[in-house]
């Protein structure tokens, strides 16, 4: 009997024990989880519930900062440790781990967390389970009650599904290219935040790769890494010169375009800890000790981050939660003067939203800024959207579709494009197909093929002209493309990848060569096809008293300046005035019927004259040029049609002409 009751004994004590140990396991796990610290919280709810973490599983060491991403804390039961633990992997950003933990939450307890089916949609949404995630968005939209941001979030995530959709049926994907980094870009840990050097070799980002992955304990702390390229491929990639300051973390850096000003980013992993914007200065050996920025930027209690310097080295944007903005992270922007930053703007409601904008760049060839959002309808968690314009004045942002964003978080963009196409050589950071974190990615959009097609025709009678050598030039690279000489109909269809401006030149025996130039369209993704209108020759010599139009001449508007598109029109003129010493003309302008007769006559006489003044400073001798404005009073087309307008007749009756008034040869 005593042996029974000292075997009972022990047994109790053991169990005893056992239990003791699981609820060490939630307290430790409940500390972690109340510091933030939600990888070591994870690591222990799972020991709490009898699972072990996934030894090959990874973390994200670092997310964006996002306000309002925040986790749920209540008691320490089973039901509570399996909800925490899911919400500690969705705030690692970790979908895969995160999805059967909110499923059991809705199958073991759903009504004491009202909030585990959002959750579970936004996961499912992250795993590209796109069926699924619409059903429990839905279900969450009717069951809720409150009518707070997590229903109002539930939703735009619907109205976020509808345009995944949309996005994954674009006609457009073919021309996109996007590879994961190759080489040392690429480690264990996260690689993300690409900043160029203006050299064009030299590479800032940030990784929190382990600089010693034989240690016990490896660790990842965020620093900033150099890499150099040759031939467009990384050659190596260093640890930057930068000095750092023990167990803070730094990276996420911009460097001014003389490259002798790094800006960067310094926080703490300590959850009550705040980012700042540093600046440090190129020496002779590397750079100098990171000085934080003054108040202008860094304000106290609150982030400053991810700091950009445009390409002209006039301003500094970054984002920030202080107060001033629409709230949680804004994108600001301050002037800089000898590298020091002036009092800091808000960008305002255009750009920012009550929810996150982060990491600005700003591509100056296309005038887009390009920042990454978390409030507005996209694809999902953080989205890259795009506004076009300059500081203090910026357009509408739009999403900027897949495949540059994904259904994961996407953010830190930068291009390298010298023409006006945005998604021209660019690198980004991104977390998609990543189990932990953000990687670097390049991502190149091919442009579609450029159809390019008119005819050319004699001025007077407008025909067909037979024999004329049709020649394009690239006029950025001073390049002929082609050249090809005409039929019997004189018309010409070219097909060109060049995206620069060009120039069209026709020429024919007993005509004036003529030069016309086109432009880049204002939105350089649109499929392009070009029909220009018939390019007419005037025939040697022209004759007294013929009137010839000259095409692509443009004022501003309600103007009589000219656009600087109009001078290569004006530039044949004057060499047809050169090949011609002795010919006169009258330049007349004319206007549409919008406005008063005497309006429209006063301003098509300032055009004319304008005109006028444009050739004399080319060295035509004033007397061969007579200035005449014809108002609305010579229309070639009707201004309106059974009383309604008539755009295309107002484009042909605003025009500028010549005619020869006198030709002795």
């Amino acid at each position: 009997m005593k042996k029974v009751l000292l075997f009972t004994i022990i047994l109790a004590s053991c169990t005893s024990l056992k239990a003791q140990f699981v609820y060490d396991y939630l307290k430790g796990a409940d500390d972690y989880y109340a510091k933030g610290d939600y990888a070591s919280a994870a690591e222990y709810y799972e020991k709490s519930i009898g699972k072990d973490k996934d030894k090959n599983g990874e973390y994200n060491p670092y997310t964006p900062q996002n306000s309002s991403k925040k986790a749920v804390k209540t008691g320490t039961t089973r039901e509570m440790a399996v909800y925490r633990l899911a919400e500690c992997y969705r705030m690692l950003n970790y979908p895969s781990k995160a999805e059967p933990y909110y499923k059991e939450t809705l199958e073991t307890s759903k009504s004491q967390f009202p909030l585990a089916e959002y959750h579970y949609a936004t996961q499912l949404r992250a795993l590209e389970k796109y069926a699924e995630a619409e059903q429990h968005f839905k279900t969450f939209t009717s069951g809720y009650s409150s009518n707070d941001e997590y229903k109002k979030n539930a939703e735009r995530e619907l109205k976020n599904l509808a345009f995944i959709q949309q996005q994954l049926n674009r006609k457009d994907l073919k021309l996109f290219r996007i590879n994961k980094a190759e080489g040392e870009l690429t480690a264990k840990g996260a690689s993300y935040a690409p900043a160029w050097v203006d050299d064009g070799y030299t590479l800032f980002f940030t990784s929190t790769r382990p600089l010693d992955t034989t240690a016990k304990e490896i660790v990842y702390n965020n620093r900033l890494l150099m890499a150099r390229f040759y031939d467009g491929s990384p050659v190596s990639v260093e640890l930057s010169k930068l000095p750092e300051e023990k167990g803070v973390q730094q990276g996420v850096a911009s460097v001014t375009p003389d490259g002798n000003t790094i800006f960067l980013t310094r926080w703490s992993k300590n959850k009550k800890g705040t980012a700042a914007i540093y600046t440090s200065s190129k020496t002779a050996d590397g750079w100098s000790d990171p000085v934080k920025l003054d108040a202008s930027v860094n304000a106290d209690g609150y982030h400053s981050q991810q700091p950009f310097v445009t390409p002209d080295g006039k301003y500094l944007i970054y984002s920030s939660n202080k107060t001033g903005g629409s709230g949680g992270f804004d994108l600001w922007y301050a002037p800089l003067q000898d590298g020091k930053p002036g009092a800091s703007v808000n960008m305002g409601s255009v750009i920012n939203t009550s929810y996150d904008e982060q990491a600005a760049s700003y591509h100056a060839a296309s005038r887009s800024l390009v920042f990454s959002s978390n409030g507005r309808v996209g694809m999902g968690g953080y989205d890259f959207f795009l506004s076009k314009g300059s500081i203090g004045n910026w357009s509408e942002p739009v999403n900027m579709g897949y495949p540059v964003n994904s259904v994961k978080d996407d953010i830190y963009f930068v291009s390298r494009g010298t023409a006006l196409n945005v998604l021209d050589n660019v690198m980004l950071s991104s977390d998609r197909g990543s189990v932990c974190c953000l990687e670097l990615f390049s991502l190149q959009k091919e442009r579609p093929l450029r159809q390019l097609s008119g005819k050319v025709v004699s001025c007077d009678p407008s025909k067909p002209l037979s024999g004329v050598t049709v020649m394009v030039v690239d006029t950025v690279n001073n390049k002929t493309i082609l050249s090809k000489t005409l039929g019997a109909d004189g018309s010409y269809s070219f097909t060109l990848e060049s995206h620069l401006p060009l120039k069209v030149t026709a020429s024919a025996n007993d005509f004036i060569t003529k030069s016309v130039h086109m432009s880049v369209p204002s939105d350089p993704e649109e499929q392009i096809t070009m029909r220009y209108p018939d390019i007419c020759l005037v025939p040697v010599p022209p004759k007294v008293n013929e009137t010839f139009v000259i095409e692509n001449v443009y004022y501003d508007f309600n103007k009589s300046d000219l656009k600087p598109e109009s001078y290569p029109a004006l530039d044949e003129v004057v060499r047809m005035l050169n090949t011609y010493p002795n010919m006169v003309i009258e330049l007349g302008a004319h206007t549409d019927s919008k406005g008063s007769d005497s309006y429209n006559m006063k301003l098509s006489d300032a055009r004319a004259q304008s005109v006028v003044n444009y050739l004399v400073e080319k060295g035509i001798a004033p007397e061969r040029l007579v200035a005449k404005g014809y108002g609305e009073s010579m229309p070639v087309e009707p201004n309106e049609i059974n009383g309604k307008d008539n755009p295309e007749g107002r484009e042909k009756n605003r025009r500028t002409e010549f005619k020869v008034l006198k030709n002795d040869e």
